[in-house]
């Protein structure tokens, strides 16, 4: 039996739960249990259509590295991220079906050439999940925010269990709340009532057993969960389904369903729902516009090629990423928020942000970006790296020395990095 100040693991892990777990609160990291959560989290996160290099990729080296106008919102996590540029991705150019787009996104997260359909093999993401997925409550997550459906297989999805497995992002805030939380009561469906009533007396026995500062831990969870449940109920009744939108129709608060759904995958990291995740804040040849820039003539994959000659295109599509990395900002925002053991929950996770294309308009697919965040495994942090090298050298670096995970080969990868740990 736990003694006052604890509970027991069992207890922790299941989280609040009420008939068989038909509600799923789940828990956040409680002091007293500091070795039973510093597990480590990989999260794979993209954004499509490349990005404009002087305004993205450090001049300088090192540590003393000067953030460009992109990489300017991560100015407060500066040392919890490593800008690494030069990687090659070569199987996007392989002779083979399918756009520079299609074939840059297969050969981008699986290290194969596009089918004609999909991935030619399991992305990195669902390799790193195969070891590490197993003693979760999801063996992985797969996140999106756009709703279009346009484009085929290969640009909506960027998890892949297999050759022509994809996995879809979840790209509805009301559906991925309700998978979160296990929620099968009409009530809550219907937005009736709150999920929270379901385990009030759960959470109200569970406090008597815990400590001044777990109590507080506690109410603060259920106070998120609280916010999260009215923020999605508040959404208009159209996101409630996938539809394409019509002309001029895009979703003009998509800034607003990101930060919502990075809220909700930020909560099943730190409730142990799961280890790997994906996020997909746009799609792979993105036909997204910016009503909330002030951009709305053209679509993004527009603007790399028809303004991006010029100093004006070249300063959209400027904006355009740098509202990108706003949005990986605030992921670490959330993540540092949320303490978990000696440290916080970004201490805890590997975070890997890419895109399908370097340089956009001329679909380059060597001298790659990718920016690794967080501190799991002992990465090193605080600088930019010009490396060479390909992404799969980078992803087995990452799957074996930082996730720990038995993982030998990876298409392309011919060895492992110096420098990422």
């Amino acid at each position: 039996m736990p003694v006052r100040g604890q509970v027991s693991r069992r207890a922790f892990l299941k989280g609040l739960g009420l008939g068989g777990a038909i509600v799923r609160v789940g828990l956040p990291a409680l002091a007293w249990a500091k070795e039973s959560v510093a597990e480590s989290r990989f999260l794979l996160w993209f954004n499509g259509n490349g990005i404009p290099e002087r305004y993205w990729i450090p001049a300088q080296t090192g540590p003393g590295y000067e953030l460009t106008p992109c990489l300017a919102p991560l100015g407060p996590f500066r040392n919890d991220i490593h800008v690494i540029t030069g990687l090659d991705n070569p199987a996007a150019r392989l002779p083979g079906p399918g756009n520079d787009h299609h074939r840059s996104m297969s050969a981008l997260v699986s290290g194969t050439s596009y089918t004609g359909r999909g991935c030619g093999g399991p992305s990195i993401d669902q390799v790193i999940a195969a070891k590490l997925g197993g003693d979760s409550r999801f063996r992985s997550l797969q996140v999106g925010v756009c709703q279009e459906s346009h484009g085929e297989s290969i640009q909506r999805n960027l998890s892949w269990a297999a050759y022509d497995r994809a996995l879809p992002p979840e790209v509805i805030p009301h559906n991925l709340f309700d998978r979160l939380f296990g929620s099968k009561d009409q009530g809550w469906v219907n937005r009736k009532h709150s999920i929270l009533d379901a385990v009030r007396d759960s959470a109200a026995d569970l406090k008597s057993n815990l400590g001044a500062e777990d109590r507080r831990r506690l109410d603060e969870h259920l106070t998120s969960v609280r916010e999260m449940e009215r923020a999605v109920a508040s959404l208009p009744p159209h996101y409630g389904k996938a539809q394409e939108p019509e002309p001029g129709g895009d979703m003009a608060d998509y800034p607003r369903i990101a930060k919502l759904q990075t809220d909700l995958l930020v909560h099943a990291l730190a409730s142990h729902q799961t280890r790997v995740a994906s996020y997909m804040l746009t799609k792979c040849q993105s036909l997204v516009r910016f009503p909330w820039l002030g951009y709305t003539a053209l679509r993004h994959h527009d603007y790399t090629h028809t303004r991006a000659d010029g100093p004006e295109g070249q300063r959209i599509l400027r904006d355009i990423c740098r509202w990108h990395v706003e949005e990986f900002a605030y992921l670490l925002a959330r993540l540092k928020s949320v303490p978990e053991g000696d440290g916080t929950l970004l201490d805890h996770c590997c975070v890997l942000f890419l895109h399908e294309h370097a340089e956009a308009n001329a679909h380059k697919n060597n001298g790659l970006a990718a920016i690794v965040a967080g501190h799991a495994g002992g990465l090193k942090t605080g600088l930019h790296s010009e490396m060479t090298g390909t992404m799969a050298d980078l992803y087995l670096t990452v799957a074996g020395e930082v996730m720990k995970t038995r993982v030998d080969t990876f298409p392309t990868a011919d060895r492992k990095l110096a420098g990422i740990v």
